[in-house]
């Protein structure tokens, strides 16, 4: 730990310097001029006019917007080619089956209970990764299983759990179109993220 900021107001001043540094990382974009934003805040707390034109810099807020959402189009277009071309070649492989939404489902143990409607309650375990193998989310890392309505749930889960019986374990592979869409879930699932599940149906809780 440094020793650099000892008195409580250099610490609360590095605190709100890292406060924004960490939104700027949050939100980046290229080209941030370091000696610019220092002088924009001290121009602020100094109370002196802003160097920079009102007109200009929304200006200069249009343009980084633009380049940002041009980038994100980009980030976006290139992982949905890659989940078509994952989904493509995963459908060639005997286990899967592919249903006419485009779900595709494997099945690792076979249940014989009963099979929950879309608006039952069901308990779940589940493992869910991207395409890459990045765990964005898994109750069998937590140790505790799920409930949810069926119906409440993503569109591929929703298919899914009303074709699997009670004690059943598939793992699921989702085109975007059935688990996030265009927008994505935060941070790990990004717009148009193909989904990988493992999905065990414990009990109908309701």
């Amino acid at each position: 730990m440094s020793e650099q900021y000892t008195t409580v107001e250099q610490r609360v001043s590095y605190g709100i310097g890292r406060q924004m540094g960490d939104q700027l990382t949050a939100n980046p974009f290229d080209g941030i001029d370091m000696d610019a934003v220092v002088e924009g805040v001290r121009d602020a707390l100094n109370g002196s006019p802003s160097a920079v034109e009102t007109a200009a810099l929304s200006a200069a807020y249009e343009e980084i917007n633009a380049r940002m959402q041009a980038k994100q189009a980009e980030q976006s277009k290139a992982a949905s080619a890659d989940g078509e071309a994952f989904l493509a070649d995963n459908a060639k492989r005997d286990e899967v089956t592919v249903t006419a939404s485009g779900m595709q489902y494997e099945v690792l143990v076979a249940g014989e209970g009963e099979k929950p409607s879309a608006t039952a309650t069901v308990r779940t375990h589940y493992h869910g990764t991207l395409i890459d193998g990045t765990v964005f989310d898994s109750s069998v890392d937590r140790g505790e299983p799920a409930e949810f309505p069926v119906n409440g749930v993503i569109a591929g889960w929703t298919e899914a759990l009303q074709m699997m019986g009670v004690g059943s374990k598939w793992r699921l592979y989702l085109p975007y179109q059935l688990a996030y869409g265009e927008q994505g879930a935060g941070g790990a699932i990004g717009p148009y993220a193909t989904l990988i599940f493992d999905v065990e149906l414990i009990d109908i809780v309701g």
